[in-house]
């Protein structure tokens, strides 16, 4: 199989010292079978442990990583964001984004760039189409993510089987395009906000295995997704949907 070799992965890393060699790994594992590949992993000041010591020592031993330390951010929605602008600005052809800890397996890496190389603009994980799952969650993340995909739909006029799932992948020109747009989310629904403006956009969903890290979801963050779900679907009502 053919795959794009200018391709990044960009993984946000926070207070990921317990699982950081069993994770980096199973991804070094992945990146030897394909030969190609380089990794961007963003880590800020959220981390108060040994994470970005460890992201160092690697980039030192495997030239494929590279450590980038974001201290400005303010909220996840930046970690993912400046490590899009750094493979963006590298000039990385397909750009794909994972979660650290093993939440998203790395496993499933060549099917993100088999989709990616079949004509597909974005490549977006699944957890409840066939073949995916979501294990060790708590029945609170279980249900938020269902009902999210649910209302989310229902609202926004979206047709995917899972709106509130990260680990997805782009070509060069949609990362310009949503690196340019003013994204409102400031937590976890900017997946969701993303999926929603590149509704029009070629895509694929591609099953995925899903490991929950934390049983925990913060009320600021649910009030924000309700808050950014809200502002969308009034667009819509108004006749002044958005979209990239």
């Amino acid at each position: 199989m053919y795959y794009d070799n200018d391709w990044a992965l960009i993984i946000p890393l926070a207070n990921e010292e317990e699982e950081f060699e069993l994770f980096t790994g199973a991804l070094t594992n992945v990146l030897d079978r394909l030969e190609s590949g380089k990794v961007y992993l963003i880590v800020d000041g959220v981390s108060k442990d040994r994470t970005l010591e460890l992201c160092t020592a690697l980039e030192a031993r495997d030239p494929r990583f590279r450590t980038v330390w974001a201290p400005e951010n303010r909220n996840v929605v930046d970690a993912y964001l400046r490590g899009y602008r750094e493979a963006f600005d590298n000039g990385h052809e397909l750009i794909i984004e994972m979660d650290a800890g093993l939440s998203h397996d790395p496993r499933a890496l060549p099917m993100f760039l088999r989709v990616l190389n079949e004509g597909n603009e974005c490549a977006f994980g699944s957890r409840f189409i066939n073949g995916g799952s979501i294990t060790e969650s708590s029945f609170k993340r279980l249900v938020l993510s269902k009902v999210g995909t649910v209302l989310s739909n229902l609202l926004l006029g979206t047709r995917m089987y899972d709106m509130t799932s990260g680990y997805q992948g782009f070509h060069r020109n949609i990362v310009g395009r949503f690196l340019a747009f003013q994204l409102r989310s400031k937590a976890h629904f900017y997946q969701t906000e993303l999926r929603y403006l590149l509704r029009f956009t070629r895509y694929a969903e591609i099953p995925i295995h899903y490991k929950a890290p934390s049983p925990r979801v913060s009320e600021k963050a649910i009030r924000n997704s309700i808050d950014v779900l809200l502002y969308y679907f009034k667009q819509r009502l108004i006749f002044r949907p958005e979209r990239l």
